[in-house]
């Protein structure tokens, strides 16, 4: 056997390749997670919830805080996780370079080998008074990661929802409407290869606009195209890909025309207001599984990891009732939707 003549070269050669796999493992693991809220007096012990997770062969999970005993049932568990900083901890992360080693150390070190993101805040808007602190914040975290060799196992991101973009139709047409508050977090997502974590509902933008959008449009059950894109030509036969193609067309527009797209929330209400039904949501839900692994008109064929929300209706969440009925299971875990196909 040969031996190199430059071993430095081949050893940084290696460390990209390994580096390299680690973060393509990201992206081949589970394409369908849900989310599991946990705004509720009659759900689940968390063993339990973990059990249902695996028996229905749901490969991810993501937790909107990190909630000790649900980190604790799920190592070992095989279930990757989307961990988030919950909004209200996104100003003291951002400001405390310490407070983000805390937070790291005590949510993210023990369970490593679990957590496959961490989450900078959930749909923060400019205007918001947390919105100078993202940024700022991911970085810390990022930080951390980097003292504990874990930057290339955990990704860092922020999640946003579809209210940032504007021009939406055509999809080609998507735009940010705060370049000035996103293009730099796109720039970190980029320079870290970690993805744009974005909650996509169809529904929403469904019953905001029933007069314009059909239903089957909405739901995947449209027999062909419904719009096509007079920039690029590209055909569309359900919103859920006009919508992520937007945020695509958005990406571009900001300098990341690569940087992928993970769906961190998507669903369909079974009860409490328009459309909101069991069999819509069974439609929408069984479609969405079915028709992520194809990508959208923008990118064919690159899967698009998606979570769903969620995985129990949530009796004490607030807002309109619609934001209870989100599960795909009742709180005593009987499938509200037959079986479906996570994997």
């Amino acid at each position: 056997m040969s031996i190199p003549n430059n071993p430095p070269v081949v050893v940084a050669t290696t460390l990209f390749i390994v580096a390299f796999l680690s973060l393509c493992l990201h992206f081949t693991e589970a394409q369908i997670g849900v989310c599991n809220g946990m705004i509720g007096d009659n759900l689940p012990t968390k063993k339990d919830v973990v059990n249902l997770y695996k028996s229905n062969g749901i490969g991810a999970m993501r937790l909107y805080s990190p909630d000790l005993a649900s980190l604790q049932v799920l190592q070992g568990s095989g279930i990757k996780l989307m961990l988030d900083v919950p909004n209200e901890d996104v100003q003291s992360l951002a400001s405390d370079q310490s407070a983000a080693m805390q937070w790291i150390n005590t949510n993210v070190v023990p369970f490593a080998s679990t957590v496959k993101y961490v989450v900078v805040g959930n749909e923060i808007h400019p205007s918001d008074m947390t919105a100078s602190s993202v940024l700022p914040a991911m970085q810390n975290v990022l930080i951390a990661l980097k003292s504990k060799q874990l930057e290339n196992k955990i990704m860092v991101s922020t999640s946003i929802d579809t209210s940032l973009i504007i021009n939406s139709y055509p999809p080609s047409n998507g735009q940010f409407n705060n370049t000035a508050y996103i293009t730099p977090i796109i720039k970190f997502l980029t320079s870290n290869g970690s993805p744009l974590l974005v909650n996509i509902y169809t529904y929403f933008a469904y019953i905001s606009n029933e007069q314009s959008i059909s239903l089957n449009y909405a739901l995947f059950t449209s027999s062909g195209t419904v719009v096509t894109d007079p920039n690029n030509g590209k055909k569309y036969q359900n919103m859920f890909d006009a919508m992520v193609d937007s945020v695509y067309a958005a990406l571009a527009k900001v300098g990341a025309p690569n940087t992928a797209i993970v769906v961190s929330e998507t669903g369909w209400p079974s009860a409490g207001g328009d459309a909101a039904t069991v069999s819509n949501a069974g439609t929408y839900y069984r479609n969405l599984i079915n028709h992520v692994k194809q990508g959208t008109p923008l990118k064919p064929g690159q899967t698009i990891e998606t979570y769903l929300f969620a995985m129990f209706d949530e009796d004490k969440k607030p807002g309109p009732n619609t934001e209870r009925n989100f599960g795909l299971f009742t709180p005593t875990k009987v499938p509200k939707y037959g079986q479906l196909n996570f994997s």
